[in-house]
């Protein structure tokens, strides 16, 4: 599976000179955790994330303590480029999200924008990839026959069954079919593992 089918697009971004609060409320209307922060041209800046939009906005409540709370020095940061993060884990359409999901448990990045020739054309987050494992059994598996009916080879068929995200196909065909039949599993969402299984002629 690829990126370019995981991601969510288009992407929702906020301009390096809004304010915190300005890309807090965008955060809160879209339900998401993470901005990928554009600058004049819209070219990729940095992301923010929710723990960065809240470092430093809540100033203490002098009822929670016994004694005065100091007020603080310096002011909250008041721009997005003053708390965003600006060397970005990105990745491209054609990227595996396997390798993705790796990199992203490895470095416990929560979202990663997409990057093409044109800009920042989605972005994938941890929610998204939950959302496609989430994917029930049944659906995977209409979903693999749908897609070697359309691409693989005609005239074979094949015996397919899904548990937990995992494929397993029987069938009787030749070795480039079979290959093809399993690249072409592969590619549908909530699959995990693909497992081919000949027959021969005559089992059942």
């Amino acid at each position: 599976m690829l990126v370019r089918e995981a991601m969510t697009s288009p992407v929702v971004t906020i301009p390096r000179t809004a304010t915190v609060r300005q890309a807090i409320r965008v955060l809160h209307e879209h339900d998401i955790t993470a901005l990928p922060v554009v600058d004049g041209e819209g070219r990729l800046a940095g992301i923010v994330s929710e723990m960065d939009l809240l470092r430093g906005v809540f100033e203490r409540d002098p009822r929670a303590f016994a004694r005065p709370v100091a007020t603080p020095a310096t002011p909250s940061p008041r721009l997005v480029e003053e708390v965003m993060t600006r060397e970005v884990e990105t990745a491209r359409p054609g990227t595996d999200v396997a390798t993705l999901a790796e990199t992203m448990m490895r470095t416990r990045i929560k979202s990663v924008p997409v990057l093409a020739e044109s800009g920042i054309v989605g972005i994938v987050s941890r929610r998204d990839l939950i959302a496609i494992l989430a994917r029930g059994d049944a659906r995977i598996r209409d979903d693999v026959l749908a897609a070697i009916d359309e691409y693989g080879p005609g005239g074979e068929r094949w015996d397919v069954s899904v548990r937990d995200g995992t494929v397993e196909l029987r069938g009787g065909a030749d070795e480039p079919a079979r290959r093809i039949a399993g690249i072409l599993a592969r590619t549908v969402p909530g699959v995990t593992h693909v497992s081919i299984q000949e027959t021969t002629h005559g089992q059942a």
